[in-house]
């Protein structure tokens, strides 16, 4: 089954572009558009996409709140911010709100496609520009909590951008056993998404790679 993506950017121009643009894989289809982060909530709520590619700077409702709200009430639809706005608040805002990406919009067709694939896997998507912020912003410093022995191997490999399938086949574990560790290490170390588990590991290995 082809992945469903909603579309979401306050200029026509561009979601027309991106429509045409990720239509020419199979493995992609657009269910929707949206032009603003309500109208987002609304087709959200009514498609249930796999994936929102998410802009930030729109009117009535910005992409930030968007997410926060798409994450709240749909935690299951990954969503990936994709805007030309390259300021840490915007990324920190971002990944804090639970977005599973952050890209730009310069980057090639190709890679985008690539990138909504993995994030529908729940594999963390940044652009290297991001990754730079994030691992100079979101700072750790509180003494980590005790995980198991479980818990820290699949937290290092969700830091690997490894997806809950992938994390299963390497542990020989279920999927569902999977999702159990990461809630609780989102719980554990206080963070509401992946991507900010990968940057939780990255923050304390002493030579991090972005």
């Amino acid at each position: 089954m082809p992945i469903s993506v909603l579309l979401v950017d306050d200029h026509t121009l561009v979601r027309q572009g991106l429509r045409l643009l990720l239509s020419q894989d199979a493995e992609i289809d657009i269910v929707g558009e949206a032009c603003d982060g309500l109208r987002a909530l609304e087709m959200a709520e009514k498609l249930q996409p796999q994936v929102v590619l998410m802009d930030l700077m729109m009117p009535e409702m910005d992409g930030i709140t968007a997410i926060a709200e798409l994450r709240k009430n749909w935690p299951e639809i990954e969503v990936v911010a994709l805007t030309s706005v390259l300021e840490d608040a915007s990324v920190i805002s971002a990944v804090r709100n639970g977005a599973i990406g952050y890209l730009l919009k310069d980057m090639q067709a190709v890679d985008l496609c690539k990138a909504i694939k993995a994030a529908a896997a729940g594999q963390v998507q940044l652009a290297p520009e991001a990754a730079a912020r994030l691992m100079r912003e979101l700072r750790f410093t509180e003494e980590a909590p005790a995980l198991t022995e479980r818990e820290q191997e699949v937290l290092d490999l969700v830091s690997k951008g490894m997806s809950n399938a992938e994390i299963g086949n390497t542990l020989c574990i279920g999927d569902k056993t999977v999702k159990t560790h990461v809630s609780r290490l989102l719980q554990k170390l206080n963070v509401r998404s992946r991507t900010q588990l990968a940057v939780h590991v990255w923050q304390r290995s002493p030579r991090p790679k972005v």
